[in-house]
């Protein structure tokens, strides 16, 4: 059993920053790909970034937050980052990360179904 615990999230103005962490216990990450998903009310969860455990560290992007938000891991510290940089009202949602295990070499995944644990989420709301 993976367990995930995010925090760093908060309430800050249109074109701030934020960085939310994510530690992980239980077991150690560097053999799950990890993820950061986002749920606004009223709309469905979507997945905002990924990052390979191989490869040194693949990353993919939404195209909503491609070139303003960057996904980081610290094997070693067992934790995973979500910097947040030019944030807009629409980024406004609970944020959770999550870990898929995965033996392919630079796997990672953009889908929630594809992922085995999940975080209980940290709320981020970018007033204008």
């Amino acid at each position: 059993q993976v367990q995930l615990v995010e925090s760093g999230g908060g309430l800050v103005q249109a074109g701030g920053s934020l960085r939310l962490s994510c530690a992980a216990s239980g077991r150690t990450i560097s053999s799950y790909a990890m993820g950061w998903f986002r749920q606004a009310p009223g709309k469905e969860r979507e997945f905002v970034a990924t990052i390979s455990w191989s490869g040194g560290g693949i990353t993919y992007y939404a195209d909503s937050v491609k070139g303003r938000f960057t996904i980081a891991r610290d094997n070693a510290k067992n934790t995973v980052y979500l910097q947040m940089n030019g944030l807009k009202p629409e980024d406004t949602a609970v944020y959770y990360c999550a870990a898929l295990y995965c033996s392919g070499y630079g796997c990672y995944g953009r889908y929630d179904y594809e992922y085995d644990y999940w975080g209980q989420g940290t709320q981020v709301t970018v007033s204008s």
